[in-house]
């Protein structure tokens, strides 16, 4: 589906399927991604994506915490920020790799591989 990713971007969720401080997982099979896509819905309802798992080790950051832009890995607590994936916090030390995102009309659309 990545020929959809231009333009209108692909409908991936609903806003309210994504618990506020919390993120839900969109699988590479939907995104046309090497990895599954983290939708993460900051404490402001402000929406971010970036890839799932973690550069430290192999954890969702979708099951992670999010709170003023940030998102703590669930595993060892490495921090990424939201809007542009750099690590914030040990142990990793790579950055996780953002993707576009628009909130339209309730509607979450993803831009797989677009800079935010």
């Amino acid at each position: 589906m990545s020929s959809t990713s231009t333009g209108t971007g692909i409908r991936v969720a609903a806003l309210a399927d994504i618990p506020q401080g919390e993120g839900i997982a969109v699988a590479r099979a939907v995104t046309g991604t090497a990895d599954d896509i983290a939708l993460l819905r900051d404490t402001d309802d402000t929406v971010y994506a970036l890839d799932d798992t973690c550069t430290h080790e192999d954890a969702s950051l979708a099951d992670g915490w999010v709170e003023d832009g940030f998102v703590e890995c669930p595993l060892h607590s490495s921090k990424f920020c939201l809007k542009n994936g750099e690590v914030q916090g040990l142990p990793a030390t790579r950055n996780a790799c953002p993707h576009r995102v628009e909130v339209r009309d309730g509607q979450v659309y993803l831009f797989p591989g677009q800079t935010p």
